[in-house]
């Protein structure tokens, strides 16, 4: 089986999500400096120039291997698929719809395609366009989701396709690790466990929310619009989910949430704010250096790994 860290040239198997707002330019060249694919998120940004500049901004910090994550709902998604090409990007990570239009071109261009997929019957689909990998991502993450778990969808996703599967969604520690590497994954992604590094450009407040959070303390909003978010309780997540079960319309539900990423993630409004974290944030206990947890997340996970093996032989 292929390595991720073989496959994309970066020191360990290991990917930073793709966090709108929050993997600027810095921070993902910080999480490739440390080893990792940093990502910067486009769905941060708003304009084509915008992603320029945080792709200089990467480049200017680091020489190691990096990508952009494109949510393919952005009402920018076609300039942004050229700027990738044009600034000669290595990796292009994908979500929030089927990347299939801009696949060629991406690829002509010598881009490795890595879409995020929920189910096995889109990665099936996404294969015949002549992605390089899928990154299976299980609902436990934080930010959109998908409805089945990790440990169910990444298995299934490796017998369906025939590329790279990585796996994301639940991911914080070495054992986590080393069930994604057992299930057969290449690799992980992982998210929320880098919101609570030294290097994260979120408030203090929102880092501080994540290093309080108890294991059941994220709720998903959104199912009954067909835009699941798995955010951490607060009042706007309470209040948004009572107005779901009251029959709220799609135009009532957007109004409470209206900028919340952006409050929480730049003022530290962690109360009305949309505070994205999938639910390994209550295994969160400090906030370190981004290399001191990549390397522990890789470094551990191959111990349990060997541990396992011992211990079942004895």
């Amino acid at each position: 089986m292929n390595r991720l860290n073989d496959i994309l040239g970066t020191r360990l198997p290991i990917i930073q999500g793709g966090m709108a707002n929050i993997a600027t330019g810095e921070f993902a060249a910080a999480c490739s400096n440390a080893g990792a694919l940093g990502i910067i998120a486009a769905g941060g940004v708003s304009t084509a120039q915008e992603l320029r500049e945080q792709i200089a901004r990467c480049r200017a910090l680091t020489d190691k291997p990096f990508g952009v994550n494109i949510m393919l709902m952005h009402p920018c998604v076609d300039a942004f698929a050229q700027v990738v090409i044009e600034e000669r990007v290595p990796v292009v990570t994908t979500g929030a719809g089927n990347p299939g239009k801009y696949v060629p071109c991406w690829k002509n261009a010598g881009i490795r395609v890595i879409p995020v997929v929920a189910a096995s019957v889109l990665a099936q689909r996404l294969v015949r366009y002549g992605v390089d990998a899928v990154i299976a991502e299980g609902t436990e993450s934080g930010g959109h989701v998908g409805e089945m778990t990790t440990m169910a969808l990444v298995p299934q996703v490796i017998d369906a396709v025939d590329v790279p599967v990585i796996a994301a969604g639940g991911v914080a520690d070495g054992r986590q690790m080393a069930a994604a590497l057992a299930l057969g994954a290449c690799g992980v992604q992982v998210g929320t466990c880098l919101l609570a590094s030294a290097e994260c450009p979120i408030h203090e407040r929102y880092k501080q929310a994540l290093l309080r959070a108890k294991d059941s303390d994220t709720i998903v909003t959104g199912r009954s619009v067909g835009g699941p978010v798995r955010v951490l309780k607060n009042r706007m997540s309470r209040e948004y989910v009572r107005l779901e079960q009251q029959g709220a319309t799609l135009e009532e539900l957007e109004k409470l949430t209206l900028g919340g990423l952006r409050r929480a993630v730049f003022e530290g409004d962690v109360e009305t704010g949309s505070v994205m974290a999938g639910q390994v944030a209550g295994m969160l206990r400090e906030i370190r250096p981004v290399r001191e947890i990549l390397e522990t997340l890789y470094s551990d996970g191959l111990a349990v790994l060997e541990q396992t093996r011992r211990s079942w032989r004895a």
